[in-house]
């Protein structure tokens, strides 16, 4: 891989590397829902599991030079749904990825399921294969709700498959969205007390969005007014809060000892490897950090199309940490910012002193965090850190 240097060497200076993850994208699903933008495709026929995992090994073995001597902390395998693949072929590509890169002891691995592709006994097969950590995307308890997001799966199927993975896993996290067409904030809260009420020690809500190159996108359904939506934001937290969730993310609560140890490495700005279609990543070395991107298309991807790298521009870093760091609901502590991006401190200082002065955020000599108001209104604040 040839990095394109875009900034002056020695711009960045890094004392010690960040934690190191490894996402995995497994990009076939049943159907596409009508709101999804992630890189997913239905898939037509028998997936082709045995060449992709090679594929995916062989990704991470070129990526292996750039990472010497160090260990992973957690692995992602996301989607698409990738838990249409055989409890066989996670377990063959966990077997790989342990042979070519340690990991740390009690490492989290995680993969993400649908409850309308697996039963009980593929749970244990992924268990067997050494994931120990489940993310089920149930979206809603509401059949109806159901039927507008486009999802295959009833809300039967969703408690089933969130039995089905307490019964194996201790980590187990469950998705929800609100804000969904024709919603309330009862019905919002109901979603929410089924969750509660089933088990999930972690609970990841997110508000519906209309993205581009969804079906939402060219024939918009007709959401719930913004007011509606914060009252929703608002009410759930409070449940949340209630029920003994902390939330500790934009988007995500946990019991005690449950918090998504690979997200938050995402959060504190750590490193990562990204191998499968699409798939992302950021290596950080003792004078650049850089990013490197998959081909999107599985077709390209299968056929090799090579990965494409650049170095982030010191310019860019402040932003791209604050963009992840500001999520984090108790902040970060003031040192973190030099030890991720390798710039020091006073290069943020004016910035800080604005967000702070406008309400929305909050410091003292050892934390950084977004205040109330910062929290409300993110895309505020972060522009605040923009170059």
């Amino acid at each position: 891989m040839n990095p394109v240097v875009v900034e002056r060497p020695g711009a960045v200076k890094l004392a010690v590397l960040p934690p190191l993850a490894l996402y995995v994208h497994i990009p076939w699903c049943v159907r596409k829902c009508s709101y999804c933008d992630f890189n997913s495709h239905e898939r037509s026929g028998a997936l082709p599991e045995d060449e992709y995992i090679q594929k995916l090994l062989l990704d991470l073995e070129n990526l292996l030079p750039s990472v010497w001597g160090r260990r992973l902390t957690s692995v992602f395998i996301g989607g698409g749904t990738p838990s249409l693949f055989s409890p066989a072929s996670i377990d063959s590509l966990l077997s790989g990825v342990r042979a070519r890169l340690p990991l740390e002891p009690g490492a989290e691995i995680t993969l993400e399921a649908n409850p309308g592709t697996v039963e009980a006994g593929r749970f244990r097969g992924f268990r067997d294969a050494g994931v120990n950590r489940i993310s089920i995307g149930v979206q809603s308890f509401d059949d109806r709700m159901l039927g507008k997001l486009g999802r295959i799966h009833s809300a039967g199927e969703a408690r089933k498959a969130i039995d089905a993975a307490l019964a194996s896993f201790e980590r187990v996290n469950v998705d929800l969205m609100y804000g969904l067409p024709g919603q309330d904030l009862a019905a919002a809260i109901s979603d929410l007390e089924k969750a509660i009420g089933a088990g999930a020690p972690h609970i990841s809500a997110y508000q519906l969005t209309i993205e581009p190159n969804t079906v939402f996108f060219s024939k918009p359904p007709t959401l719930p007014a913004h007011d509606a939506c914060a009252d929703m934001q608002v009410g759930l937290e409070r449940v949340l809060n209630e029920k003994g969730f902390a939330h500790y993310e934009t988007s995500a609560f946990a019991r005690p000892g449950q918090r998504c140890k690979h997200n938050l490495n995402y959060w504190e700005f750590g490193d990562y490897l990204g191998i499968g279609a699409g798939a992302h990543g950021k290596i950080s070395f003792p004078s650049r950090i850089t990013r490197h991107e998959q081909a999107k298309q599985p077709n390209a991807y299968l056929k090799g199309d090579p990965i494409r790298e650049v170095e982030i521009a010191a310019s860019q870093l402040p932003f791209e940490f604050m963009l992840n760091a500001l999520r984090l609901v108790d902040g970060f502590p003031s040192t973190l910012f030099q030890e991720r991006t390798g710039l020091p401190f006073a290069v943020i200082q004016k910035n800080l002193e604005k967000a702070e002065h406008k309400g929305l955020l909050e410091r003292d000599l050892q934390r950084i965090r977004p205040s109330e108001r910062g929290r409300r209104f993110l895309n505020d604040l972060l522009q605040e850190f923009l170059p």
